[in-house]
């Protein structure tokens, strides 16, 4: 009978990556972490200069697992989002005269005084270091860097091929490596995807007024513009355009960028300057046909990448890790085979319909509210104000976006996994 190395191997020692093996681990689930990258080399700024922001029940699942304690001193409470129709070049100008806005608040959900916010910011290289310190720690044995180099099925299980010479055996792989997957490339899964012929350009902001936990979305012709709010006076900016044009802005000096930071930013929160190095991601979706193969499942980008105006991506890869966590660990207990259809089936029904249903909104939205044509313009400012008029409206937004709707795993109502 073969002796595998572990019950699952995680392939990708991202965000969602490093989530999974610490979720299974913690629940009696053995794992073997593989990555091309040393994990350290990732918790640079200069890595990932992305800010994500955390849906609540992401972060109860981030209590659980133990990786909040080490992230308090690097979070910020999300207690406000107002969502505003902006113009070109008139700067953000939250509520001002004949603005249509839609406005959340925490409290018609979580009226408590300390109750739960509408989410958390923190800066994805925060995240990496609660996460890689805990893995340290932990009994998941982490094989990085060394590069995948493909997979072959095994009796009972399936094992993974390194660049190194060293090969690894599980009984289930899970593909956490992006949302250009070559295990999903490998395997044959077919994808669905366009790209929007947008760039989110990425950077850090000190202001000089309080942001007071209020994060903004302002829809411009290029594509929304996003002030979501870090610790002390400052904000992550998620500044969306035409790839050319995010191109032309990052190709000016320092006094070019301020010039095109300050038309859309404004004054509202006094001057604003960048704080540290800027990136631009290409945008687009990809999706897969299915979120499992025998033996295999896809987790985080690799099962779908989306369109990042809501905030949702990372958000998605946490509630993947949640269900297929479970999932597994129900199975184990069980005796049941890990990588078998039956088992993951289970799976790709808990997280298929969520996923299809938010790339929909994801694209609707951007399309819709990325131009400026006058008809669509007066249409969806109307529909700012009405949903902002209806408690009952603003309370299901409020709760969708938080992930706690539908059948919530575990892991997201902040409860452990029985090891």
């Amino acid at each position: 009978m073969m002796k595998f190395d572990c019950d699952v191997i995680v392939l990708g020692g991202g965000l969602a990556g490093q989530t999974l093996a610490l979720a299974l681990d913690q629940a009696g689930v053995s794992a073997v972490l593989v990555d091309a990258e040393p994990l350290d080399d990732m918790l640079a700024p200069e890595f990932d200069g992305r800010a994500s922001a955390l849906a609540y029940t992401s972060f109860r699942l981030l209590e659980t697992i133990g990786a909040a304690d080490l992230m308090r001193d690097h979070v910020q409470r999300i207690e406000h989002i107002l969502v505003c129709d902006g113009r070109p070049y008139g700067g953000a100008r939250p509520g001002g005269p004949g603005q249509n806005t839609l406005h959340f608040d925490r409290r018609e959900i979580h009226p408590e005084e300390d109750g739960e916010p509408l989410g958390y910011m923190c800066e994805n290289r925060q995240t990496r270091h609660a996460l890689t310190k805990l893995l340290k720690a932990s009994g998941v044995q982490v094989i990085a860097p060394d590069l995948a180099l493909g997979h072959e099925r095994v009796a009972g299980g399936i094992r993974l091929d390194l660049k190194s010479g060293q090969s690894v055996t599980g009984r289930l792989l899970c593909a956490c490596d992006g949302k250009f997957s070559r295990t999903r490339r490998q395997a044959g899964t077919r994808t669905a995807g366009w790209g929007y012929d947008q760039s989110g350009i990425v950077m850090t902001v000190e202001h000089e007024k309080p942001h007071n936990g209020v994060a903004y979305e302002y829809f411009m012709p290029g594509g929304p513009f996003a002030i979501l709010p870090l610790p002390g006076n400052r904000s992550s900016l998620v500044w969306t355009e035409k790839t050319a044009t995010a191109s032309a802005i990052l190709s000016l000096d320092e006094a070019g960028i301020q010039a095109e930071l300050e038309k859309r930013f404004g004054d509202f929160l006094g001057a604003v300057k960048p704080v540290g190095p800027k990136f631009a991601y290409p945008l687009g979706v990809r999706f897969a046909e299915q979120f499992h193969e025998d033996r295999i499942a896809y987790v985080g980008d690799a099962a779908r990448g989306i369109h990042p105006l809501a905030g949702q991506g990372f958000n998605l890869g946490i509630r993947d890790v949640a269900a297929l966590a479970e999932v597994l660990v129900e199975a184990k207990s069980l005796g049941l085979e890990l990588g078998s259809p039956v088992t993951l089936q289970r799976y790709a029904k808990w997280r298929k319909l969520d996923s299809m249903g938010l790339v929909a909104a994801t694209d609707m939205f951007n399309r819709l509210f990325s131009n400026d044509i006058g008809p669509l313009r007066w249409a969806r400012g109307l529909g700012l104000s009405l949903v902002d008029k209806i408690p009952a409206a603003r309370q299901f937004f409020m709760r969708e976006a938080g992930g706690e709707t539908g059948d919530l795993p575990k892991l997201l109502r902040g409860e452990r996994l029985a090891a």
